[in-house]
């Protein structure tokens, strides 16, 4: 019988193995954990007001988790259904952030190279 350390997606193992066909086949234990695999850590996502005066009631969120390339607008301008509020980058692809209707801009939580997750709030209208 040998004994051999195996590693597997980071975990030690320390097994047993016995040659096969010999007429003294005992059992081998199971493996035994030498090692608690590592805790990968969790990416961190920034969604801190930036330049918020106040909130407004018209939420602008994040389709999906990606980083703000450009805000194209300012706290109290006046945009229309379909302006573009901020570009967001995500996987490699620019996405135009519009606003989903006619109003003023209340508040920006985001700024240029924040992280953002998917809902997060870019900004607000009033």
């Amino acid at each position: 019988m040998k004994n051999y350390i195996i590693t597997v997606n980071g975990t030690s193992y320390e097994v047993a193995v016995e040659e096969v066909g010999t007429e003294n086949v005992k059992p081998t234990p199971a493996p035994v954990k030498t090692q608690a695999p590592k805790a990968q850590p969790k990416p961190e996502f920034k969604n801190e007001a930036k330049t918020t005066s106040r909130r407004g009631n018209i939420p602008i969120n994040a389709p999906m988790p990606g980083k703000i390339l450009a805000v194209k607008t300012e706290i109290k301008a006046t945009v229309k259904k379909g302006d573009v509020l901020f570009v967001l980058e995500a996987m490699k692809m620019e996405n135009e952030i519009v606003a989903p209707e006619g109003g003023i801009v209340a508040s920006i939580n985001a700024a240029v190279g924040d992280s953002v997750e998917v809902n997060a709030i870019l900004a607000t209208l009033n």
